[in-house]
């Protein structure tokens, strides 16, 4: 009955997407429920676009992708915050500024670069194929310095979170949890891209942590749900993907959005008896 299970996951890429994937979807399922209830529920897209551009431009240059997008995108997030949080552009359009410049960035590259679109698109819509053993690797690190930077400083993020003002007259250092989550969110998309591609990243950010705003209450119970969907969705829609052979990073979407009308009509049930 689950052969089928055990040959999708006798393919070493398989397994090492697999892996790597829940590691990522773990990773932006607990730092998306801060950056939602922040409402900065849409940097995974923005700094997915910037991720884009610097892709393109790292390919066009002939370097190797990681190691020149990552800082890339981590100073992205940096400026990000710092413009949302000292200046009159706020959220939502600092995002948008620098989401779109970013992808004009990349297009332009693009356009005036020869034989680099076949390349540049696993990284738009996401290929399980270019998932390497260092990516893995890199997976791996990242999620355990994001299950320790939440295990250590919990309660700190718990107040950062949903009273920043209140953390910042206490005497935390906001700042530095802030530049902290939005250091760990660049990596997390980066590395995720490789999987979902820059169109569709954001999805992992932003459904696991609304799926468990349907039925839980407390920021505890929200961010070790969200953990678990976004996991459990993962996994799912890479096995779907495998069976029906279709896109894997539009399958994980699809089970995402199909986890988040379960637990809507679930709440609905509740509230009805």
């Amino acid at each position: 009955m689950f052969d089928w299970l055990f040959e999708m996951l006798s393919f070493s890429f398989m397994s090492r997407a697999i892996l790597a994937g829940m590691v990522v979807s773990l990773c932006a399922a607990l730092l998306g429920v801060s950056l939602v209830l922040k409402r900065y529920s849409m940097i995974g897209d923005g700094l997915s676009h910037v991720g884009f551009g610097a892709l393109a431009i790292a390919m066009a240059l002939g370097l190797t992708p990681l190691p020149f997008t990552i800082p890339v995108v981590i100073l992205a997030a940096v400026i990000l915050l710092r413009l949302s949080g000292n200046s009159r552009i706020k959220g939502d359009a600092a995002i948008g500024m620098i989401a779109s410049c970013s992808l004009a960035i990349g297009v332009t590259v693009l356009s005036l670069s020869k034989g680099i679109n076949a390349d540049i698109s696993s990284y738009l819509f996401g290929s399980i194929l270019i998932m390497s053993s260092s990516d893995l690797r890199l997976s791996l690190w990242l999620g355990v310095i994001v299950l320790l930077f939440f295990l250590l400083l919990y309660r700190r993020v718990f107040t950062v979170t949903f009273d920043e003002s209140f953390a910042r007259a206490t005497g935390m250092r906001t700042g530095l949890y802030n530049t902290l989550t939005a250091i760990l969110t660049a990596v997390t998309v980066v590395l995720g891209m490789r999987l979902m591609g820059a169109m569709l990243i954001s999805s992992l950010v932003v459904f696991p942590a609304l799926t468990a705003m349907r039925l839980c209450k407390s920021f505890l119970s929200v961010t070790l749900t969200a953990a678990a969907v976004s996991v459990t969705a993962f996994f799912i829609g890479m096995a779907l993907s495998y069976l029906f052979s279709a896109p894997a990073g539009a399958s994980v979407v699809l089970v995402n959005a199909g986890m988040f009308l379960l637990f809507s009509a679930v709440r609905k049930v509740r509230m009805m008896s």
